[in-house]
């Protein structure tokens, strides 16, 4: 399972990767670490590695069996060498095999965080100056082989951290420990989800998980307050992740930089406690909620449309509806506004993301909540709450006694307008040259700020024209009704108006056509 060695590891993979054969397997992921010849800016000649062997094996072999727990994986391996390394030599090496691809994904690098935050293995660089220094052992500084006088102060620093919250009675010592031996999956880093980070990680929660596919834009950072402006363009998840290991030392943190789909929305949940939906579409909401509900895993919601905000509760052990109680079919993504297409203040989200948390904090220690029967609905320019009481569906077809969704099936989280329709155009599929050949003439039918759709009259049949929202859903609808009209020279824009930019900026490149933006 994990072994550390003196000697090449790129002799032991062969028989390695034997060894994780399994008749069930589908996917092998491995990783491999290379001494590389710079560090910092500074050219390195050689490398060297020392471990506690006897501590470094056993907690290897922990974290290997964390692995195997918390993944649906088959078999995984390490090997971590020690002594004298050269440049271009491995020195470290993980495998997996299991039954899909996204489990073995997420396990091997599991496994290779863990390796590198807690073994007690120090590297020492040699450079081309002929200077050498111990680098990158901030993370032994934790392990038990320490003095007793550096144990006990990490523990006196941990007890301090959280002495504020633990003088509250309802909390206090065991509801810490509950807190510390949680784990909450916050699906979303954005508007909702980092207030609900930051103060779950405050309150120690002991294992956060963060859930988002998204990198960092410059109009996130009015209300997406863990970030920083020279984080555009990173992902979200691993800038969350990195924020909150900065915040609280004392905690797990865990980052998937990925959308939840249908495909993996049960393995990860499953790894989980609590599940936070911090989301901003039907589709990953409905999936969050049935995923949840399927796997009997408290959820808690939240959304907001400009200066409203809603926060509901679902608890497999309470009688709370879930969404489908009163929603049975998924609403159409464009019946709402996102916070692209109608705008939102930047402390609503924080509003409502610091409810989700504090009531993720109550639930764990015990506090008594009203949302078990309750949804709250608040104003954030009036400043009025109105609790409305939620009846559970007993005909609800995911919750109730005789469920007809009993698994989860990709088709019905479709998340945007399918592209082979024959009015949705995705323009990344074209060429300049194709595009304007195809098409000329054409016009631009920008819908993102119209309160009123244009009518079959406004489009005459001599001309194309290619109408566009902010992702493609509303455009989507409009051409439908216009076809049934016998409109059809209209198409929807695929991916909406980002998808426009980019073919504008190539038509103007190549001198193809004009825009009427």
């Amino acid at each position: 399972m994990f072994g550390i060695i003196s000697t090449a590891i790129e002799t032991e993979i062969s028989p390695l990767r034997e060894k994780l054969a399994h008749p069930e397997a589908g996917a092998y992921v491995s990783f491999e670490g290379w001494v590389r010849n710079h560090n910092d800016g500074k050219p390195v000649e050689k490398l060297a590695y020392e471990a506690f062997a006897s501590l470094a094996q056993k907690e290897g072999e922990q974290i290997i069996q964390e692995a195997l727990n918390r993944f649906q994986i088959k078999k995984a391996e390490c090997i971590h060498r020690v002594g004298p390394l050269a440049i271009g030599e491995m020195a470290v090496w993980v495998g997996v095999t299991s039954a899909h691809r996204e489990e073995a994904f997420q396990a091997c690098r599991y496994i290779i965080d863990e390796v590198k935050i807690r073994l007690p293995i120090w590297k020492k660089e040699y450079y081309a100056d002929g200077t050498a220094e111990w680098v990158n052992c901030q993370a032994c500084s934790r392990h038990i082989h320490h003095s007793p006088e550096t144990m006990a102060s990490e523990r006196e620093a941990k007890e301090d951290y959280y002495s504020r919250q633990v003088l509250l009675p309802e909390v206090g010592e065991s509801g810490q420990k509950r807190l510390s031996n949680s784990r909450v999956l916050v699906i979303g880093a954005g508007g909702l989800g980092c207030p609900a980070l930051l103060y779950l990680a405050g309150a120690g929660v002991g294992t956060l998980g963060i859930c988002d596919p998204d990198r960092l834009q410059i109009n996130n950072l009015h209300r997406q307050t863990l970030y920083e402006a020279n984080d555009i363009g990173q992902p979200k998840a691993e800038l969350a992740a990195r924020k909150l290991r900065a915040l609280n030392p004392f905690i797990r943190v865990l980052d998937y930089a990925y959308a939840l789909s249908p495909q993996n929305a049960e393995a990860l949940l499953s790894q989980y406690d609590w599940i936070l939906d911090c989301t901003d579409n039907f589709n990953t909401k409905f999936l969050i909620n049935d995923t949840a509900v399927l796997l009997k895993k408290p959820l808690i919601q939240a959304s907001i449309y400009q200066y409203e905000g809603q926060l509901q509760l679902w608890h497999p052990h309470q009688k709370t509806a879930c969404l489908r109680c009163h929603w049975p079919e998924i609403p159409d993504e464009q019946c709402v506004g996102t916070c692209a297409e109608v705008g939102v203040l930047g402390g609503v989200p924080g509003v409502l993301g610091t409810l989700q948390a504090l009531e993720t904090v109550k639930h764990i220690v015990g506090l008594p909540s009203p949302l078990s029967h309750q949804m709250l609905l608040m104003d954030l320019l009036t400043y009025q709450t109105l609790p409305i009481q939620r009846q559970k569906n007993e005909d609800c077809p995911l919750c109730s006694a005789s469920p007809t969704i009993t698994r989860i099936d990709p088709s019905h989280y479709a998340k945007t307008p399918q592209p082979h329709e024959p009015f949705n155009i995705d323009l990344s599929t074209f060429s300049a040259e194709a595009f304007h050949q195809t098409f000329f003439p054409y016009e631009w039918v920008d819908l993102r700020h119209q309160a009123e759709y244009p009518s079959k009259e406004a489009f005459s049949k001599e001309t194309n024209y290619f109408l566009f929202c902010h992702q493609g859903f509303r455009s989507s609808a409009m051409v439908k009704t216009l076809r049934m009209q016998g409109v059809n020279n209209v198409f929807s824009v695929f991916e909406g108006h980002s998808a426009v930019l980019k073919l504008k900026k190539t038509l103007r490149e190549n001198k193809k056509g004009q825009f009427a933006l």
